[in-house]
């Protein structure tokens, strides 16, 4: 049985080991007005305090609400929050890049994953030059927890890369009940899970449910046979996200 609180207080514990450890002081992360990102940073909060944590919205051909929803969040635990706005860094990469396109429909993919791609060089961009300014050592927080992990939903290169996960060991339910026990806004924690880039949530792009990826990595066997296989080829079929195919010499 998952204990909302006891987790709760051994997360917080294990950011601020990690940062004293590390001799780290503050964290940048990239607020989408979605539950996780919502919930990581409230989680730096409590560990680190209001002062050390800086949340930045990046919207770039996304939803309105997302933004206000990051500001809501943000402004509900006392912290900073940046808005760096990459419409227009997006649509001159696509301007430089429209030499080598054929059929847009070809594009899409490509073109969802380059969002994620940008926001993470902008929040590294930040965290280097917090650091360089307040002469103190800022790194960026991920948000993905381990359903999105286990299936691979998420941008290599993007959202995977980070310097500390809070959530990545945790289920999408089990970060929705951390987000309760914190009273964070109710609507926050339980918003439909989407990647803000397209028009579907996140169980729709994936064909499967939070929930039974959670049953799934508990027992593959607690489930059907067809949504069990599903899950089982998003999981394999992204297995080269985790790790970079690095040749070895003879010993």
């Amino acid at each position: 049985m998952f204990d909302a609180k006891l987790e709760t207080a051994k997360i917080i514990q294990f950011i601020k080991d990690y940062f004293d450890n590390n001799r780290l002081y503050g964290a940048i992360i990239g607020l989408s007005g979605g539950k996780d990102s919502t919930i990581a940073a409230a989680l730096m909060v409590e560990a680190l305090g209001k002062d050390r944590v800086t949340g930045v919205t990046l919207p770039c051909h996304s939803k309105s609400e997302d933004a206000t929803d990051a500001k809501r969040i943000a402004n509900h635990l006392g912290i900073e929050v940046i808005n760096f706005d990459l419409t227009k860094t997006f649509d001159t990469f696509k301007e430089g890049m429209a030499e080598f396109v054929g059929d847009e429909k070809e594009c899409i993919n490509s073109d969802i994953n380059l969002k994620p791609r940008l926001r993470m060089a902008a929040l590294y961009y930040l965290s280097a030059l917090y650091s360089a300014k307040k002469a103190k050592t800022y790194i960026v927080v991920g948000t993905s927890n381990k359903s999105e992990i286990f299936v691979g939903y998420y941008t290599k290169g993007g959202d995977s890369v980070s310097d500390i996960r809070p959530l990545g060991d945790l289920s999408k339910e089990e970060v929705v009940m951390i987000g309760d026990y914190l009273n964070l806004p109710y609507d926050l924690v339980h918003k439909t899970p989407s990647d803000g880039l397209s028009a579907l949530s996140d169980e729709e792009k994936m064909g499967v449910s939070y929930l039974d990826i959670a049953k799934y990595m508990e027992d593959p066997s607690l489930l059907e046979e067809k949504t069990r296989d599903k899950i089982r080829h998003l999981h394999e079929s992204s297995l080269h996200k985790l790790h970079t195919a690095t040749y070895q010499k003879d010993q």
